[in-house]
């Protein structure tokens, strides 16, 4: 046989080898970290939460250049790594990392070749506050702990009292530990209004100075990590997952602005503008589409014959329709009372003259399943956009124009 085709197998190992290599972006740290964990766009960093990128490249850093010989690539493709296996290996892992780090500080080369390992300055800089929230990890499940517990407790003294158990003398490590329990709170007005009686003022020096800053923070940090989620983009978005961040968004935002009096000019009040101005922008160009979308799928075709039933943009149009209801429940959080206002007149008048139109249709066609489809999704967006009333009156029409065709 010839050379060339004497190498023909070794490419596959090569290829092999390089999906490994990838494989430890996939959940960093066996998850240990995943409860203060945030995702992009990170436009604000905040000392209790980690960009997942940046872990990501900590990770990689560790599998790769550091442990090689404790955290083998067959874990990682297998997924035997898990907390439990990687519990008892912290301590050499943390003491490697502490040493790499160490030495990185020390000499300038390098400070550059680690910069260059983990791919950006940003993961360069995280790397601190990364050891920081691994030496901390015992407690991390103890915090989400917490916040599930608050959701149970009924007084007002009894939360506070349970707020201040949390390690208000050391920031950076309460900072880490109302990240993680800030996820599991379901009413963050409720925590506020308890620190800002234990602040004795709404104003935001008296909440810092009492030591609750790291909780204004922790709601900032989940605000902000609400945003990813809204991608309204295609018909086959995910409505439900993005009108439950906006939402979501709307609690911790409102929870803020609502009650703590924010200096002009100060920190946290630039982050809220700038994270109410991002949301926004990603929703604006959705309600826009609403109205186009609602005409477009409830309309007949030109051609009577050629009439079909495009389920894309049926699907859009309703997607449009709950997005635009959830905007009237959360848009005090937002900037966008002029489309708002538009966009809520505009369907309004577009869906009862569509609907009008197929409840014509049906009289004409009643037995025409592209129509009804068609009306029946109309319906659908009526009890949302209006009332479930409304569209029961509308199914009853429907029923009626049925019978007298």
């Amino acid at each position: 046989m010839s050379q060339a085709a004497n190498r023909t197998d070794p490419p596959a190992p090569a290829a092999k080898s390089a999906t490994r290599a990838a494989r430890p972006a996939v959940k960093p740290f066996a998850g240990m970290l995943d409860a203060i964990i945030v995702e992009d766009p990170v436009t604000f960093s905040f000392p209790g939460s980690l960009r997942r990128s940046n872990v990501v490249a900590g990770w990689t850093w560790v599998c790769r250049d550091l442990c090689a010989d404790i955290i083998s690539p067959e874990q990682l493709v297998d997924g035997s790594l898990t907390a439990a296996w990687l519990g008892p290996q912290m301590p050499e892992i943390m003491t490697r990392m502490t040493a790499g780090l160490a030495a990185a500080e020390a000499d300038p080369e390098a400070n550059r070749r680690l910069r260059a390992m983990l791919g950006s300055d940003d993961a360069r800089a995280a790397l601190p506050q990364l050891l920081n929230a691994l030496r901390s990890r015992p407690l991390l499940a103890k915090a989400t702990a917490f916040g599930k517990a608050i959701n149970t407790i009924g007084e007002d003294a009894a939360l506070g009292t349970a707020l201040q158990s949390m390690p208000l003398n050391d920031p950076p490590l309460a900072a880490l530990l109302f990240h993680a329990a800030m996820r599991q709170i379901a009413n963050p007005t409720r925590l506020i209004t308890t620190i800002i009686k234990l602040s004795g003022s709404a104003n935001e020096v008296a909440v810092a100075r009492s030591g609750f800053g790291p909780v204004v923070d922790a709601m900032l940090a989940h605000a902000q990590n609400q945003i990813h989620l809204l991608q309204p983009a295609g018909a086959f978005a995910d409505i439900d997952l993005i009108c439950r961040g906006l939402y979501r968004f709307h609690r911790l935002v409102r929870a803020l602005t609502g009650y703590i009096e924010f200096e002009r000019g100060s920190q946290w009040a630039a982050n809220l503008s700038a994270l109410t101005k991002q949301v926004s922008e990603r929703i604006e160009p959705r309600l826009r589409e609403v109205v186009p979308d609602l005409n477009q799928a409830l309309r007949r075709g030109r051609d009577p014959k050629a009439d079909r039933l495009d389920n894309d943009k049926i699907l859009a149009a309703i997607s449009g329709v709950y997005l635009l209801a959830t905007v009237r429940e959360c848009r005090a959080s937002m900037a966008l009372n002029a489309v708002f206002d538009q966009a809520w007149s505009q369907s309004a008048e577009a869906l009862e003259m569509q609907l009008q139109r197929n409840l014509d249709l049906v009289r004409q066609h009643p037995t025409d399943p592209v129509i009804a489809a068609r009306l029946d999704a109309g319906i659908k967006m009526a009890e949302v956009r209006f009332n479930p009333e409304y569209a029961e009156t509308l199914r009853r029409a429907r029923a009626s124009a049925e019978r007298s065709s």
